[in-house]
């Protein structure tokens, strides 16, 4: 018994502790048994925070998957593109590869280098007919730059053989032309050649010898590898048109790109990944920030609907402030309360919106095909958007700024109707009461 009385009152005493804003604020925020008003009020005070966890919710979910969109077509772009690209400025063959991989060796990002060629060119079957980008490679060497060709089985890679003329194609490109392994194919060939009919276009016959899937659109349906000594027979060069380096870590190509200009010297193009492809992730990136602009508006609105809560609390509650100002609760006490009910608000629910965003955003490859099975819709086609599958990358980079721009606006919000309740008079408070 004793034991119980000294635990009863050290919770009086903590409860005691705890300054009295932060008990009524929170008090205010919620609906007392029998107070209609009051659950009114508390009412659209959950209206409020709903719409903060919704917008905050829908800014998580919408950045993850754009985040998610993004890394993976550039992962399925840096299985097939090189890191970094090294051509003659004035596009001449290479002919000294090993003295040129002797020099990039004093660069210890540098992990790997191998020769190829290429050129676009037409590919017909029968009626049927695409343009693609024809690319010499040595199998062997490309292994070691290009993940999709080092994922290839041996058997694979082995198809391509020097003076077979044979061509490995997409799987999209394969459907499109209806052809099958050891199928024929015409390989339409840049630059006519004079005969005394006039100027014909360069033909030559090739054996469909395997097909690739590098899960990216554009590739599985305008790319075709042949082995490098055929394309130099084919497009009549003297040694390979450039050479593709793979480094380190990708991210650092830009600055890596610049040490090898400065080490080869200006007859030489380098290009890393992130020139090639500029536009697309130019375009992303201005995408993901006027979607993160758009959808903080609608965080903006909801904690903005603070305001009419608030001032509806006020109104209600005249009568409380003026007791408490007689009591001897000063201006700015009678200001915190109303500050810590608006802070519970924006806090609650950006906090509850932050788990809903995150639980959808790490779930999204097993909600989105739910819903397509459920209702029998394809979100992505992938002729149209590069991939087929909803991506998601939750990061912080992205949820901190979130989190931090949804409290902010809820705080600002507080502040006017705050403010009008600290100027609340006693005496005309209590005038009418």
């Amino acid at each position: 018994m004793f034991n119980d009385k000294v635990k009863l009152n050290s919770m009086l005493s903590f409860f005691r502790q705890i300054p009295f804003e932060l008990r009524l604020g929170w008090r205010y925020t919620r609906a007392g048994k029998g107070q209609r008003r009051n659950r009114f009020i508390s009412f659209i005070s959950g209206v409020s925070m709903g719409g903060i966890c919704l917008g905050v919710a829908a800014l998580i979910i919408v950045l993850s998957v754009m985040n998610g969109f993004q890394k993976e077509v550039r992962d399925r772009m840096l299985a097939v593109v090189s890191h970094i690209e090294l051509i003659h400025n004035d596009g001449s063959a290479i002919e000294n590869l090993a003295q040129i991989k002797q020099r990039l060796s004093v660069i210890p990002e540098v992990l790997a280098a191998a020769p190829f060629i290429a050129s676009q060119a037409l590919m017909a079957r029968g009626e049927d007919m695409r343009g693609v980008v024809v690319r010499g490679i040595d199998p062997q060497q490309e292994a070691l730059v290009a993940d999709m060709v080092a994922g290839w089985p041996e058997r694979l890679r082995n198809a391509l053989q020097p003076g077979e003329f044979g061509v490995m194609i997409g799987v999209e490109l394969a459907r499109q032309l209806g052809v099958q392994l050891g199928d024929p194919i015409t390989l339409v060939l840049p630059g006519g050649q004079m005969t005394p009919a006039g100027v014909m276009p360069r033909l030559r016959q090739m054996r469909l010898v395997g097909v690739f899937e590098a899960g990216h659109y554009e590739f599985d349906s305008g790319l075709a590898y042949i082995h490098i000594q055929d394309a130099q027979r084919i497009f009549r060069l003297e040694g390979p048109s450039g050479m593709r380096l793979r480094i380190r870590n990708p991210q650092d190509a830009p600055w890596i790109s610049l040490q090898i200009a400065n080490l080869l010297g200006v007859e030489w193009l380098v290009q890393d990944w992130t020139h090639q492809n500029k536009n697309w992730f130019a375009a992303v990136q201005i995408e993901k920030r006027m979607m993160f602009i758009i959808l903080t508006l609608i965080v903006a609105v909801a904690a903005f609907n603070l305001v009419s809560t608030l001032v509806m609390t006020v109104t209600d509650k005249r009568a409380d402030i003026a007791i408490l100002r007689t009591l001897g609760a000063s201006p700015a006490e009678i200001l915190r309360i109303f500050l810590v009910q608006g802070a519970f608000i924006g806090c609650l629910g950006t906090l509850i919106g932050m788990t809903l965003g995150l639980l959808v955003a790490f779930n999204l490859d097993t909600i989105v095909p739910a819903i397509e099975s459920l209702f029998q819709v394809h979100f992505l086609p992938q002729d149209i958007y590069l991939i087929s599958r909803m991506p998601s990358d939750p990061q912080m980079a992205d949820i901190v700024p979130v989190v931090l721009i949804s409290l902010v606006l809820s705080l600002l919000a507080t502040i006017y109707p705050s403010w009008r309740a600290s100027r609340t008079h006693p005496v005309e408070a209590l005038r009418h009461e």
